[in-house]
């Protein structure tokens, strides 16, 4: 499979990511999981063909609700929505680390490769029990940076939870 396939069936292209939240799955390695599919009750995440087959995803389906961040082993579930308020866009990362941040918070904004790229809002933090002890963070950030940053860094050094 050539990586611009691999893409377009696990990230949302511009058209869809323009009418509101979606699910962006950057899972690019093929191992035996599928958590995330037993988790969307949309089924926007389609059924495995193998157990080892990566996601695959029917954007017309997808609300962003987000249920399927958290139960992700390989943190690489978020959401984007693009159309949160004028030049701003909100990207949901689930966060493993303490401190937990909280709600009205500044953090820096990441890439995949943890270069700072932005000042971010914390605008939500969901610590719930359906989570499973993974809690969902949800940054206010540039729009432009929407599909880049993918996590945050809290000030000091984070520590495992």
């Amino acid at each position: 499979m050539t990586e611009s396939n691999r893409d377009s069936r696990m990230i949302p292209d511009a058209e869809r990511r323009a009418r509101g939240p979606v699910v962006v799955i950057e899972c690019f390695q093929e191992i035996p999981c599928d958590p995330c599919h037993e988790a969307c009750n949309h089924g926007a995440i389609q059924a495995f063909d193998d157990i080892n087959s990566l996601p695959e995803i029917d954007f017309t389906k997808c609300n962003g609700c987000g249920r399927c961040i958290s139960v992700c082993p390989g943190q690489a579930i978020f959401v984007v929505d693009e159309t949160w308020k004028d030049g701003l866009a909100v990207v949901r990362i689930p966060y493993e680390f303490i401190p937990l941040p909280h709600k009205g918070q500044q953090v820096k904004g990441l890439s995949r490769d943890g270069v700072e790229l932005c000042e971010a809002k914390v605008v939500k933090v969901e610590d719930t029990k359906r989570n499973d002890r993974t809690p969902v963070v949800w940054v206010e950030i540039p729009r432009a940076l929407a599909m880049d940053v993918r996590h945050i860094r809290v000030g000091g050094t984070s520590l495992a939870r």
